[in-house]
């Protein structure tokens, strides 16, 4: 779900849901919930994961990607007003799970953004041609082919700096799935006959066997990928399948303070090598704080900064950007899923005042 993107009024059909009772977290600077400044039309079923597609020629027409988590599931697409777009909304998909976007991909003899959605049930990708939502994967690209565990889930895309190219890392649910080699990365490949091809290129990543694993974001500019063990902790690796020690482990953090699930994953930009990562605390209603740059014991140490509470309940998915969209969301946008079916949209600076930093 999850990877760094290019760098109002609430909707007034809705109110925010009644608050949950949610599981303490000590370090939540904020006692109240931060409140959003949207709140998106409700899903039919179970949203999950979202995504921000900024349309670079005109911001002001960017669009939210939501998962509809169902055996008849959709890919849900708003406006920044959250309201839903029914003209693009993909539906009829077995149970969707995450979903990322990339930009500028090689498709075509051109370049095109695309979508990248997990079919869990039917254990593929689809891929849509973005803004449009037409479908370039000639039905989908299948995932784990020949393991014994495939319902895919946790999705998030990486561009390689060096050429360009652009895989998919992708997880799966935790029966009986390997403690290494938890995830599978793909390149995805034009075949030239207008069809995006997925092609396996390493499985990778170790799990603790506690809970599951399903948020994963990458940091395409600083070549890592985090994910979260969702009864452990984050982990980080390179992202490049072709980078020395590219299967090792660099860190391990989170390990602490999280009422029982780590889950959605999303990174903040604050220059070329700073910023913050937020994992969500899913039954504490906050979302935990950390460097993106590590500290001063080194780059691969991440040490809590501080703890935000929200008004989502549940979330297991987030996607956030530092654009503005011309003011309307001071700092940036911040989207993350609510189990109430609906997506809520926070400007990045009152998320960083409720959380007491700079």
């Amino acid at each position: 779900m999850l990877r760094l993107t290019l760098a109002l009024s609430l909707f007034s059909g809705l109110a925010l849901p009644a608050p949950s009772t949610p599981a303490p977290d000590p370090d939540a600077a904020n006692a109240e919930p931060l409140r959003p400044r949207v709140v998106t039309e409700k899903a039919r079923h179970d949203t999950d994961d979202p995504a921000i597609w900024i349309d670079r020629e005109d911001p002001a027409r960017s669009l939210i990607l939501g998962t509809d988590k169902d055996a008849d599931g959709a890919l849900l697409v708003y406006d920044l007003d959250g309201r839903l777009r029914t003209d693009l909304t993909v539906r009829g998909l077995l149970r969707p799970n995450n979903v990322d976007v990339a930009y500028d991909v090689p498709f075509a003899g051109g370049r095109i953004d695309i979508a990248v959605v997990t079919e869990r049930y039917a254990h593929r990708l689809r891929v849509y041609r973005l803004p449009d939502m037409a479908p370039i994967d000639g039905g989908g690209i299948p995932v784990f082919v020949g393991e014994q565990v495939r319902d895919c889930m946790g999705i998030a895309l990486y561009m390689r700096v060096g050429d360009g190219a652009v895989f998919a890392i992708v997880s799966r649910s935790e029966f009986q799935a390997p403690h290494e080699g938890y995830l599978h990365q793909y390149r995805l490949v034009d075949d030239g006959a207008g069809t995006m091809r997925g092609v396996f290129v390493r499985a990778f990543g170790a799990w603790s066997g506690e809970g599951e694993i399903e948020a994963i974001a990458v940091d395409d500019a600083m070549g890592y990928v985090y994910y979260s063990d969702e009864g452990y902790g984050v982990r980080k690796y390179l992202a490049d399948p072709l980078a020395d020690d590219a299967e090792d482990e660099l860190a391990v953090f989170g390990r602490s303070g999280f009422a029982e699930d780590r889950e959605g994953i999303s990174i903040y930009p604050t220059g070329p090598e700073s910023g913050y990562i937020l994992v969500s605390n899913q039954q504490a209603n906050t979302f935990r704080i950390f460097p993106r740059e590590g500290s001063v014991a080194g780059p691969h140490d991440h040490p809590l900064l501080a703890s935000v509470r929200l008004s989502t309940m549940d979330s297991d998915g987030s996607d956030v950007t530092p654009e503005t969209f011309g003011g309307r969301f001071p700092g940036g946008l911040f989207v993350a899923m609510s189990t109430d079916q609906t997506f809520h949209y926070y400007a990045w600076d009152d998320l960083l005042r409720a959380a007491n930093l700079k």
